[in-house]
């Protein structure tokens, strides 16, 4: 498995403030750095560069995105302003917690540009999975907004280059939060099927006004909407009855991951209770599908026991025994409200198949 990394990613600092909220508060003794930091990157990397699966591994050098190549998934006019707010000599919040800085720009086409370089190793039959590990996420930025820390979809810049090449392509995301922005993106590409799996959140502002329910399942988009608290059996069964058949029904022959771990139990951006058995079953579920793919970094707060979670996800694609212990799994895996959620999920797109 190909790994791709670019230093320019850290560049892209987010500041502190109360948690995500930029600004001042008088009566907060010391400010919070904002989740969405350099730091958790690099733990990722360390994690995986330092961590027993590092045999398994081998890592590649990204690029820098081009201006057409951008353009392929955003407006221009959202371009030109996402530079121009980054081209300033301080912090901007484009909206309530989505921050760029001076150093924005260069990190956001070094994201989207490293996920193009593994997308290229797996085209080329170099690998047949890679993982660009960077940052800023994108799985919320839509064709002309920012959102949730996201301000390039990587994943949908992946997507949109393999539907170009002729593939007919599926994104799966587990992020805990529902991917949006790509969901926006290929809403009339009947090429590229999204599915996402979160938890039920619903819209949070004038940027997000996608409620992330069945409601906006369609033939080329499938929400599986899952209740605070699901665990590690709700996401297998959530793969298993709904996901997986999904791409496979597809006919997808390349495949998009938006990997994000804050649905991890003790993910401060997250109410789901995954450990990392969870998503060491993800990745053998990814890995058994046995198709052409990128996988790209998104959420993951709570930074150590998210390198651990990413570091079971990785052994589950390249196939090891478990290779790391789990400290601090302790929860109970309370699956009582899965049937009704995946009923919920099923019913939606059916529905709107027919319609």
């Amino acid at each position: 498995m190909e790994l791709f990394w670019h230093d320019a990613c850290l560049e892209h600092d987010t500041g502190a403030g109360l948690w995500e909220l930029p600004g001042r508060w008088e009566w907060l003794d010391a400010p919070e750095p904002h989740p969405e930091n350099a730091a958790r990157l690099r733990t990722f990397r360390h994690a995986l560069a330092h961590g027993p699966v590092a045999p398994h591994l081998t890592w590649s050098s990204g690029r820098f995105a081009t201006d057409e190549e951008l353009a392929r998934v955003h407006a221009t006019e959202y371009l030109t302003y996402l530079y121009r707010a980054c081209s300033g000599e301080g912090r901007v919040a484009l909206e309530t917690n989505t921050v760029v800085g001076p150093g924005s720009w260069d990190a956001i086409r070094a994201a989207a540009g490293t996920a193009l370089a593994a997308y290229e190793a797996v085209a080329s039959g170099r690998t047949r999975l890679a993982y660009a590990l960077v940052r800023p996420p994108g799985h919320h930025a839509q064709r002309a907004l920012p959102d949730g820390y996201c301000l390039v979809n990587n994943a949908a810049l992946v997507a949109e280059t393999a539907r170009r090449a002729g593939r007919r392509v599926a994104v799966l995301d587990w992020d805990v939060h529902h991917g949006n922005g790509t969901q926006d993106i290929f809403r009339d590409a009947d090429d590229v099927l999204t599915v996402s799996v979160h938890m039920r959140h619903g819209p949070w502002g004038a940027n997000h006004t996608q409620t992330g329910g069945p409601e906006e399942s369609d033939g080329a988009n499938l929400n599986i909407e899952l209740s605070l608290g699901a665990g590690d059996t709700a996401y297998r069964r959530a793969l298993a009855e709904l996901a997986l058949p999904a791409i496979r029904d597809h006919g997808a022959d390349f495949l998009v991951c938006a990997s994000g771990f804050d649905g991890s139990a003790f993910d401060p951006n997250g109410r789901h209770n995954l450990t990392a058995a969870g998503y060491r079953d993800i990745g053998r579920e990814v890995a058994a599908l046995d198709l052409p793919t990128v996988l790209t970094q998104e959420g993951g707060y709570l930074r150590g026991y998210a390198a651990l979670c990413l570091h079971a996800l990785v052994e589950g694609l390249v196939g090891t025994a478990p290779l790391l212990d789990d400290p601090l799994a302790y929860l109970p895996d309370d699956a009582q409200l899965v049937d009704r959620d995946l009923a919920r999920a099923a019913t939606g797109r059916a529905g709107r198949d027919r319609a």
